[in-house]
């Protein structure tokens, strides 16, 4: 009876790892076909985007990339269920073009290696600009306030934003607010001017940071040639110190506001408004525009001499003049008898 039972037993334990090594065959060659589906290659585009909303799910995620991958979304389901342990899906913009197959574009999701923008402005742009240069990109969260409360978002409550955002390239990712973009171009201006200023060669006339900074904004907008930037920092400068109106054309067109048809006339100068530095002097309440690094050294560091007048000679650089006479020899010669058929005022 024993013996039976134990034969019996045995016989029992035979089929079982019969069975075990069966479903491990099967198990096996399951395994190797999804990681040969897995493993296929993906149809993916040059520049192929994909946007992995905040909060998607794995199942929204795989449904997202029918068309992309080879295999059903269910069974990239399952192997990104299978292998969570390797990381979690990261919302943002992807580039799928270089992924290789449906298991590298879980790998890519995880990673977190988004897409990295650019935005660009240029210097001489005024804050509207700035403004309307960012609410063209589609790709940002616009959270930008009216003018009047945009530098309580910067954390410098009662300032004027124009001239305060340093001129640059700056990279972003999907999802990120306008405001983020400004404050990283608020800091570098504040950054720039913090490191500038000590250095400055240009007396007591300036007396602080900011007039630095407004004097810089005019250089920006009345030259755009490298080699009179300090000329012109020179004239805004001796016209300072001898207590003379600046009368800088920028000014008094950034006083008109948007209405400005961009021919400036003779009633325009009689046009009373804060920045018309013909008929106020010193200088004007804020920057006209955000200057840029070659114009702010220039503001700090103007060319030694006694230049006090200057006018465009049309071919983008300025005639300079120590003397109300030379000025109107100048002025004759390049804006009236002499003026350039293809006149331009800047390069």
């Amino acid at each position: 009876m024993v013996a039976g039972l134990s034969d019996h037993l045995a016989g029992r334990g035979h089929v079982a790892l019969l069975l075990v090594g069966f479903l491990l065959v099967m198990f096996g060659g399951a395994s190797l076909y999804l990681n040969r589906l897995l493993d296929a290659p993906v149809n993916v585009a040059d520049g192929q985007i994909y946007v992995l909303e905040r909060g998607a799910s794995l199942t929204s995620v795989t449904e997202g990339l029918v068309g992309i991958i080879t295999v059903p979304p269910r069974v990239l389901r399952y192997y990104g269920l299978l292998t969570r342990s390797d990381g979690r899906l990261q919302a943002g913009e992807y580039d799928l073009s270089g992924a290789t197959s449906s298991k590298h574009i879980l790998e890519i999701l995880r990673a977190g290696k988004v897409v990295q923008r650019e935005i660009t402005f240029l210097e001489g742009w005024r804050f509207a600009e700035w403004r309307s240069h960012l609410s063209r990109e589609s790709s940002i969260v616009h959270e930008l306030a009216d003018d009047s409360e945009v530098m309580v978002q910067m954390g410098a409550t009662g300032a004027s934003p124009e001239g305060w955002f340093f001129p640059d390239t700056y990279r972003f990712t999907r999802g990120e607010s306008d405001v983020d973009i400004l404050r990283r171009a608020h800091e570098k201006m504040r950054r720039v001017l913090t490191v500038a200023w000590p250095e400055r060669t240009v007396g007591g006339v300036l007396r602080t940071p900011y007039e630095a900074l407004t004097v810089a904004s005019m250089i920006e907008k009345e030259t755009g040639h490298g080699a009179d930037r300090s000329k012109v920092a020179q004239v805004f400068v001796n016209r300072l110190r001898k207590n003379i109106r600046l009368q800088s054309d920028a000014t008094v067109i950034y006083g008109l506001g948007p209405g400005f048809n961009g021919d400036l006339v003779k009633r325009d100068l009689r046009e009373d408004t804060p920045y018309n530095t013909y008929l106020h002097r010193g200088l004007p309440p804020t920057p006209i525009a955000m200057p840029g690094l070659a114009s702010i050294r220039a503001a700090l560091h103007p060319e030694p001499g006694e230049f006090l007048y200057f006018v465009a000679r049309g071919d983008g650089t300025s005639e300079f003049s120590k003397s109300l006479a030379e000025h109107a020899d100048a002025v004759e010669r390049y804006q009236r008898s002499g003026r350039r058929t293809d006149y331009q005022s800047r390069p």
